[in-house]
């Protein structure tokens, strides 16, 4: 438990809640159920074992902090997790009622260990051994199958491996959901294009075969359409990109749309991952407050031919 005013406030609440849910409490010296509640938060803190951090808020000297969280009475508990206000209560609580509370936004320990291993798995990547990175990410699916972050970086380092059926049995799970999310159709249609070039007689041709077909007849979309799948099995997605809109231009409804389908998925394969949240960012913290400093946005290069291809894409489609 730690004592916060305005001074450390962005150091023990909004950077601290960057790497653990931190759990402010605003009281008063005074207050007969803030007395009651205290030994409530902090046996719970001792419980938790460092999966949620206790903060306390004297709200009669720290005026500013209180109003800028909008407390209206006390005790009130606010739960910041990234810098933002989660959730929150007022009153004071039975302790099986703010087990309850913090169960629903407080990382179980099952949570930690699958995202410490996912976190090794990264560094065993940016080391160069995506194997090892694939056992230690099995290992953070087996303690949460229900970590589809960890379900999406498997399946895609086993399909850049080119580990196709054990892509397909890590990639199964999260294709059964409704609705499916993007990222994993994505993944799918990776992986359909990798069986595809691992399979179709056209796999062997030479660029220069396709583009003889394709001079001779511009609308022969399934030529260019084989084209395109096995310039993304390559990893050549622009090229892949271009083909498609080709299509796309001539015949937006093609195949079911499989075109636009394919480059949808492709522009979801070259997104940047959002950044993780810092303290460093620019703007008002949780509680309104101003932080020093501005970030300097710099565009990523792979984000602007993402934009680049989306407005293509849209202009074909309108």
């Amino acid at each position: 438990m730690i004592d916060v005013t305005l001074q450390n406030f962005e150091a023990e609440v909004i950077a601290a809640s960057m790497q653990t849910p931190i759990l402010v409490d605003f009281w008063a010296p005074w207050c007969a159920p803030c007395k009651s509640l205290g030994p409530v938060l902090e046996k719970l803190e001792d419980d938790y074992a460092g999966r949620f951090k206790l903060v306390k808020i004297d709200s009669d000297n720290e005026q500013q902090l209180a109003q800028a969280f909008g407390v209206r009475s006390i005790p009130t508990c606010i739960l910041v997790i990234n810098g933002q206000p989660a959730d929150g209560f007022a009153g004071a609580l039975p302790e099986g009622k703010v087990r309850e509370f913090l169960d629903k936004h407080v990382p179980s320990n099952d949570d930690l260990q699958a995202e410490a291993d996912a976190q090794e798995a990264e560094t065993l990547v940016e080391s160069g051994d995506p194997y090892a990175a694939v056992e230690k990410l099995h290992e953070a699916l087996a303690t949460n199958p229900a970590n589809d972050d960890a379900r999406f970086d498997c399946a895609k380092l086993l399909i850049g491996l080119g580990e196709l059926a054990s892509a397909h049995q890590v990639l199964a799970p999260a294709l059964a959901q409704i609705p499916v999310q993007l990222r994993f159709t994505a993944l799918a249609q990776w992986l359909d294009a990798m069986e595809f070039a691992a399979t179709d007689a056209r796999s062997g041709w030479a660029m220069p075969q396709f583009d003889e077909l394709i001079a001779v007849n511009k609308r022969d979309f399934d030529t260019r359409y084989a084209k395109s799948r096995i310039l993304m099995a390559e990893g050549l997605m622009t090229e892949a990109m271009d083909e498609l809109l080709e299509i796309i231009m001539r015949d937006k409804k093609w195949s079911n749309e499989a075109p636009r389908k394919t480059l949808v998925a492709i522009l979801e394969l070259l997104t940047p991952p959002k950044p993780k949240p810092g303290a460093d960012a620019a703007g008002k913290t949780a509680g309104g407050i101003e932080l020093a400093g501005k970030a300097v946005v710099q565009e990523d290069p792979q984000a602007a031919l993402v934009s680049t291809y989306r407005r293509r894409l849209s202009m074909m489609l309108n």
